[in-house]
């Protein structure tokens, strides 16, 4: 079966790399949206006293060796995300602005 002369199985698979995009997409912006909600709560501990800069620096360095532990799985994840594909960006964008 050929719609647009594509077969079935690339239309699935234009269509799972937009969902997979979209997917990404929202997950990006949600995160973005957590990040500044804990930079909100450290600087307003740190306004009332609860938090000094050098607690504030001692957690940095500590998360700092959990955050190359991150990264490097970032990079292997990174790997596989197509993101030279079309139908990915599309659905990255929308799942960036609507997420």
């Amino acid at each position: 079966m050929e719609v647009f002369g594509l077969t079935l199985t690339q239309i699935v698979s234009i269509i799972g790399l937009f969902v997979l995009g979209l997917l990404v997409g929202i997950l990006i912006r949600r995160l973005i949206g957590v990040a500044l909600i804990l930079l909100a709560i450290v600087i307003l501990a740190m306004a009332l006293g609860y938090l000094s800069p050098s607690t504030i620096a001692a957690i940095l360095h500590y998360s700092g060796y959990a955050m190359a532990t991150a990264y490097s799985k970032a990079q292997q994840f990174m790997g596989a995300i197509p993101y030279s594909s079309l139908a990915f960006i599309i659905g990255l964008v929308i799942g960036l602005i609507k997420g």
